[in-house]
């Protein structure tokens, strides 16, 4: 406990330098712009700033990456609540009341609202990451071939399950697109090389950088452009720090709904927008002012942004103890921490336990740094809406290609990076989720390599993948998903419960 009260402020007191702070407080700004201007999201903001920090010292490059990735789900709340139109995906549930909150004359005191329940969001994710995160990597030593398999498995089945809500099929077949993308390229065993067609290229594998800037660069972008719209901004010209009173009269929704995040967080591939649904959902079904909500709710404003913040330092538990990434921006970080000779893993805590301490002090700078613009610049940042979306992506496509380009100067990665960005604009249109796409190549190695090495282990024979305690924990948790997935087969088990319930039948 003290070692780790020792550690944690060496991590705040490490970015202490004019340096870092310089670099929080541009790539807070930044990650804030990006929230703010619909079609720009907090994962392609950080895939396309991760091939501008190659040369930066790797803890200055996580500290820039983790910047914009706070400053950018929390941004998506100002066009949120002026627009009605979110920023970002996480903050769809915060135009249900912040902008009514607006229309009513409001949009000064509802951005102060969702300033502060960003920053406690983000402490209460803060403090379960500190606390759960050095556990969970413990534990994760007692993981071999057989659980990492089934782990990994675990991550793209949860995702497409949990992003896909209407129709998990194609969750799942987003998933494994994923994981055939992942097995382009020379294995490492055996050094044989797959599904190349020839190709000399393909003998390296598909670059994770370039897929994602094109699977949520390239694709927003033709996106943005099919869909045109002219924003008519809500003016501000209310308060903006609210009172504490009106915070603190929230408090149990505040940590409800934090600790709702933080979960949706540490579940693979489900990311911020799922966390602040399901806050949202939570206390409103707790609320004895149900009647409020969609008409200018401040408690389900709170629960929204409550509820999002808290998906990043949640995020980061599995990112950091596991490799497993918490949302598709969590991915992106995972592929900047190997490039940048950080290795996230069960090792973690063992060899370099002083990273996962250091995230925590990033996450704690931040919200400071987010509670300095929210509370100061709101009126300022308010004029960055105005700036017609089809003049901005222009410069976002330079952006992509400059970025796929930049990490190996081969011509090939920009190929790659539109060739995904036109299947993600299909994939998107036909309304398939894109994070269990990413979550597919980013884990597919992991798979595969373990998969193959248990076997090897084994000499082919399949029985440890099921019957080691942890392994069947996994492979029973996710054959229950998939089954209840399929209508027939949830629409029974809800019936069975519903039967047994012992108020069944008793209306009459």
């Amino acid at each position: 406990m003290f070692d780790g009260l020792i550690l944690l402020s060496n991590g705040v007191a490490h970015f202490l330098t004019l340096e870092s702070l310089f670099n929080l407080a541009w790539a807070t700004l930044l990650g804030i712009v990006i929230g703010a201007l619909p079609g720009l999201t907090a994962t392609m903001g950080v895939a396309l700033l991760v091939t501008l920090t190659y040369k930066m010292a790797p803890d200055q490059a996580i500290l820039t990456l983790m910047s914009v990735y706070i400053g950018a789900i929390y941004g998506g709340s100002r066009p949120a609540i002026l627009l009605a139109i979110p920023g970002t995906p996480a903050s769809a549930a915060t135009a249900l009341d912040g902008y009514p909150l607006a229309q009513q004359g409001k949009a000064g005191l509802a951005m102060g609202i969702a300033t502060t329940s960003s920053a406690l969001g983000t402490l209460v994710g803060i403090f379960f990451l500190a606390l759960v995160a050095p556990l969970l990597a413990e534990f994760a030593l007692r993981f071999g071939s057989y659980e990492f398999f089934w782990l990994a498995l675990f991550g793209v089945v949860i995702s497409g399950r949990l992003t896909a809500v209407d129709n998990p099929i194609k969750g799942y077949i987003a998933g494994i697109l994923g994981l055939l993308v992942a097995m382009v390229g020379m294995e490492s065993l055996h050094a044989h090389q797959r599904f190349t067609f020839g190709l000399r290229q393909l003998g390296a594998g598909i670059d994770i950088i370039p897929a994602m800037v094109g699977a949520f660069g390239l694709a927003e972008i033709l996106t943005v452009m099919k869909r045109r719209f002219a924003p008519k901004i809500v003016s501000s010209t209310d308060r903006v720090i609210p009172r504490i009173g009106e915070v603190a009269k929230h408090w149990v929704t505040t940590i409800r709904s934090g600790l709702i995040g933080t979960i949706a967080g540490i579940i693979p591939g489900v990311g911020e927008d799922i966390g602040a649904w399901a806050s949202y959902a939570a206390a409103r079904r707790a609320s004895k002012e149900k009647e409020k909500y969609g008409k200018g709710s401040i408690e389900g404003l709170v629960a929204a942004e409550t509820g999002n913040s808290a998906v990043v330092p949640g995020a980061m538990i599995p990112t950091l103890t596991l490799a497993l990434p918490g949302s598709a921006a969590a991915a992106v970080l995972i592929a900047a921490m190997f490039i940048h000779g950080i290795r996230p893993g069960p090792m973690i805590m063992t060899e370099t336990p002083e990273v996962l301490y250091q995230i925590v002090g990033i996450l704690l700078l931040s919200t400071i740094a987010i509670m300095i613009y929210g509370l100061s610049l709101t009126r300022i940042l308010v004029k960055v809406l105005v700036v017609p979306r089809e003049k901005l992506m222009p410069v976002v496509y330079v952006l992509c290609v400059v970025g796929s380009f930049a990490i190996t100067q081969r011509m090939f990665d920009v190929y790659v990076m539109i060739a995904f960005g036109i299947i993600g604009f299909i994939l998107r249109e036909m309304k398939y989720p894109m994070a269990p796409l990413v979550l597919g190549i980013i884990l597919g190695e992991l798979l595969d390599v373990n998969l193959r090495r248990g076997l090897l282990l084994t000499d082919g024979d399949v029985t440890p993948f099921f019957t080691r305690p942890i392994s069947a924990v996994l492979w029973i948790v996710i054959l229950m998903t998939v089954l209840m997935s399929i209508p027939r087969i949830n629409g029974f088990v809800t019936g069975l419960f519903r039967s047994s319930s012992p108020d069944n039948g008793k209306a009459g």
